[in-house]
């Protein structure tokens, strides 16, 4: 028992020293890898990792157990995993040839950055930050556009950005961390426009969440424009963010491309319970619309809620929300943690932000209450 309880001080001191080291401020996405779920035996409520907190399909949990069977195998050896690729193809009406699977989004995401470093890369600020900053990092000049006043990706001048040079251009749409999204219509016309000079890379992780016509993917836009790109992942309205599963759709040629390079072979990072799962969540539509339905609820509630105490939140097309923090004095995030509730915040030109995730009502109603109690300006 005493290890037990000195393991949990541990991580709770050591994350606490983390977010004092300042890295509760840039990293949106927790790149940085603080622990999240310490202390759950305590109270703590995990609101900072846009994690579906209903949990994976019965079906899914169902499907990983029969799979135990196969867990030795590797998944060539699988025979309802043979075709895993074209499955999931099938479900969003594309060819077995236009799909790449990969350990979720964020593995896409960093094969892409290191794939593509002949040229500059055109994104928005903030966003999702594992592409841009592991772009930075290989050493390729990443040209960043501020979004809107409204903090929603200024198209235009993304477009304008785009020049001889650009290689690749990213749109995170729903945005993350603003939980903002841009037209359909006029994201298609940018994808068309722009992918007429660089290769388009259209982020939707959180698109699930969202109702028609929001809800139309770039995926129908990979057949005549092979410069278009659309990465999807069943961490959220899926709730495996622990089973890391995802996959990148493009024209076949771009997807040869991939394949032979950087992505080769990318779909043995996924286990064979992991892509069970995935397989089963894709029938189980009654689940992913239960999530959704109770996301819209909690989400709403939150909203109305830090409406009511004249918090300019900015509406959220997503499972988490994105506020401004106004003349907050401290580390809001820090401050937050204190009380036992993790969440993101930042400091960006315009002033300090905070993300918040959106867990179920009961948690959603704690959150509230605190803010009621201590929120000062």
């Amino acid at each position: 028992m005493s290890a037990s309880i000195n393991r949990r001080d541990w991580l709770k001191t050591n994350s606490l020293a983390a977010l004092t080291l300042g890295f509760s401020l840039p990293s949106m996405a927790n790149e940085e890898g603080l622990l999240r779920n310490f202390g759950r035996e305590q109270g703590l409520i995990n609101l900072g990792s846009n994690e579906n907190p209903y949990g994976i399909s019965p079906k899914a949990k169902e499907a990983i157990l029969e799979m135990i069977n196969e867990a030795h195998r590797y998944q060539f050896n699988v025979a309802s995993l043979q075709n895993f690729e074209k499955t999931i193809a099938d479900y969003y009406k594309i060819s077995g040839s236009q799909v790449l699977a990969t350990a979720g989004s964020g593995d896409a995401l960093g094969k892409l950055a290191r794939h593509f470093t002949k040229g500059s890369l055109v994104t928005a600020t903030p966003t999702f930050a594992t592409l841009p900053n592991t772009a930075k990092k290989l050493g390729t000049k990443v040209i960043e556009v501020p979004l809107t006043a409204q903090k929603t990706h200024d198209l235009p001048a993304m477009l304008k950005a785009i020049d001889g040079n650009t290689q690749m251009v990213y749109i995170c749409n729903p945005a993350n961390p603003s939980s903002t999204i841009v037209s359909s219509m006029k994201l298609v016309d940018f994808c068309i426009e722009a992918a007429k000079k660089a290769v388009v890379i259209v982020d939707e992780a959180y698109i699930d969440f969202l109702d028609a016509p929001d809800n139309l993917s770039m995926i129908g836009l990979i057949d005549k424009n092979p410069n278009v790109m659309v990465v999807r992942t069943f961490s959220k309205i899926h709730a495996m963010a622990g089973l890391r599963v995802g996959f990148v759709a493009g024209h076949a040629s771009l997807i040869k491309e991939l394949n032979d390079n950087h992505f080769s072979n990318s779909k043995m990072n996924i286990s064979n319970l992991a892509a069970a799962a995935a397989l089963a969540s894709l029938k189980d539509e009654s689940h992913t619309t239960y999530c959704k339905q109770q996301n819209a609820i909690a989400r709403d509630y939150t909203f109305r809620s830090l409406k009511e105490m004249k918090i300019d939140c900015i509406p959220s097309y997503t499972n988490f929300l994105f506020f401004p923090l106004g003349n907050y004095p401290g580390d809001f995030s820090k401050d937050m943690l204190a009380k036992n509730v993790i969440l993101r915040s930042g400091t960006y030109p315009d002033g300090k932000w905070a993300r918040v995730s959106v867990g179920t009502m009961d948690e959603m109603k704690q959150f509230i209450s605190l803010m009621r109690a201590d929120w000062k300006l």
